[in-house]
């Protein structure tokens, strides 16, 4: 009976201060429309801007070979069945449209051979997903640092309030931001034309967001067990600078990894951006592999549960007043 009348009040008092400070985490999100709106504006821009202007399926388009004018092709006769005396004449402008035609389907194929999809929009929007998810995780450490300079951080100390309770109220409201942010994307991302394929249904939103919940509580929980100890912004401001454009690049986001350097392709192995991005691919704009599904989930899975824990063992060791 002690035991249980202790360990009672010891979950709720972790359960009442998880929710409170994630509470606070999320009004002061709301609470301030400048940060709000640019939370809705950026997904937009990158979509909008950066998705449509890489539209590489276009590079393979009629319109890109519509202008070639080609020489008239004179060939040998007796190079043809049957053969021929003299020399036969093909008019440039019959070569200009047979290769146009000849061109577009072949990039459409090479397309789809390369990015599984002969839409290329389709394969960044999904990419823009994860960047977004990026930013907003990487920049959840932010949010700590700002406590302890305003004196926040040591009046929360001050209470039962459990360490691990406080690291993962910014986890937590990284992660719902993210969702929120992928939301938007991904709404956009309808609107602009993206392709699904057959096999997408609502059930499959669950997985995208729990794709996106468990990468986001990973690399999140990452950031803010760095922040732990840090009095200035420009750090973490630093931190985040130098390693999302790796996470970005060294992935599966833009383009594919079987097309990389042999050793960049060993990073994006380990990578977990791209075993997220490749669960929502495989979710929305490919023929669902469960098999591969599965090893992506369970990538997602051991790698928030890895840094979960890590961050909160720091909690208790570095998160003092």
């Amino acid at each position: 009976m002690k035991i249980e009348s202790y360990s009672q009040p010891v979950f709720k008092s972790i359960l009442q201060g998880l929710f409170a400070l994630m509470n606070r985490e999320l009004k002061k999100w709301i609470k301030e429309p400048i940060i709000l709106l640019m939370a809705v504006l950026q997904p937009i821009m990158w979509m909008v801007l950066f998705g449509k202007s890489m539209n590489i399926g276009a590079i393979f388009s009629a319109n890109t070979f519509k202008n070639i004018n080609l020489p008239d092709l004179k060939i040998p006769g007796e190079l043809v069945n049957p053969p021929i005396d003299g020399l036969i004449t093909i008019p440039g402008s019959i070569l200009s449209e047979n290769i146009e035609n000849l061109l577009s389907i072949i990039g459409g194929q090479a397309l789809e051979n390369v990015f599984g999809i002969s839409d290329y929009f389709s394969y960044l929007a999904v990419g823009m997903i994860s960047m977004i998810t990026i930013f907003t995780s990487t920049f959840s450490g932010m949010s700590i640092v700002w406590d302890r300079r305003l004196g926040f951080l040591y009046k929360v100390l001050s209470t039962p309030v459990p360490r691990p309770a406080i690291l993962f109220s910014k986890v937590l409201n990284a992660a719902i931001r993210s969702i929120f942010q992928s939301t938007i994307v991904f709404g956009l991302a309808i609107l602009l034309g993206v392709r699904f394929s057959p096999s997408f249904s609502l059930i499959n939103l669950l997985g995208i967001y729990l794709a996106i919940f468990l990468f986001s509580i990973g690399l999140s929980s990452l950031f803010v067990a760095l922040a732990l100890r840090s009095t200035r912004h420009e750090t973490q401001i630093a931190v985040v600078n130098l390693t999302t454009m790796p996470l970005m690049f060294t992935s599966n986001a833009f383009f594919p990894t079987s097309l990389m350097p042999d050793w960049l392709q060993t990073i994006a192995k380990i990578n977990p951006v791209s075993y997220m991005t490749d669960a929502l691919r495989q979710l929305t704009i490919y023929s669902m592999d469960v098999p591969i599904l599965l090893l992506d989930f369970t990538y997602l899975a051991l790698f928030a549960t890895s840094l979960s824990v890590l961050g909160m063992t720091l909690a208790w060791r570095f998160l003092v007043r």
